[in-house]
């Protein structure tokens, strides 16, 4: 019975990245899940890059009941603490909670284990914040980039190469899209589309579709 539900859970087995530009961040991933080892595409829509507040956004991998779990949680905690302190919740508090969140859903007793992993991005009003959520609850800042998933490798060998510091919002979309892309050529459990947003002084914006086939044309 355990073997058969481990089966028909819905897994994000994916690939997300990050990367800190000169004027905001922006965030990468593929539309994929997944139902139990990876092998079976349960669902090729999916969205992997969560708006958290207005100037903050989240990439998701993992078990996707979990995922829809935490951030509802971590939503629900900031709205809450903003109607009482009237301060709009910063990067690194809300990474914060998203680490308590997972530290304690990892801990769980439970036959089925509740494995996530979170990017969070985004601006305030010390600058522009780039934080990955480990599956153990671990919240560590990046600096320039940082990619999570079952595709990182792959994508992690452009990035490494390609990443320039103080690098443009728009070169930076190209270099997540290449970097994506290469990790849907060889990683089975990502792919089906991509994602991107871009978050600066302006706010939150996602990249439109025809934008992303143009950098895939062009690479």
């Amino acid at each position: 019975m355990e073997d058969e539900l481990k089966k028909s859970i819905l897994k994000t087995g994916t690939t997300t990245i990050g990367i800190v530009c000169k004027e905001g961040i922006v965030l990468c991933a593929d539309k994929r899940a997944t139902l139990g080892e990876g092998l079976f595409i349960g669902h090729k829509r999916v969205d992997k890059i969560l708006p958290i507040t207005d100037s903050i956004s989240v990439t998701t991998a993992g078990s996707v009941s979990d995922i829809q779990l935490l951030v509802k949680l971590t939503k629900a905690e900031l709205r809450l603490k903003k109607l009482r302190t009237r301060i709009e919740p910063n990067v690194k508090e809300t990474s914060s909670l998203f680490g308590m969140l997972v530290y304690e859903n990892i801990r769980k007793f439970s036959p089925i284990l509740g494995i996530t992993a979170f990017l969070i991005g985004g601006v305030d009003d010390k600058g522009f914040w780039l934080f990955e959520v480990g599956p153990d609850g671990s919240a560590l800042q990046h600096k320039d980039f940082v990619s999570t998933g079952s595709g990182m490798v792959v994508a992690y060998g452009l990035l490494e190469d390609s990443y320039k510091e103080d690098i443009t919002v728009e070169d930076g979309v190209k270099l997540a899209v290449r970097a994506l892309s290469a990790a849907m050529q060889r990683d089975t459990p990502t792919g089906s589309g991509i994602d991107v947003v871009v978050i600066n002084r302006d706010g939150t914006k996602k990249v439109v579709e025809e934008e992303v086939r143009q950098v895939l044309i062009k690479k």
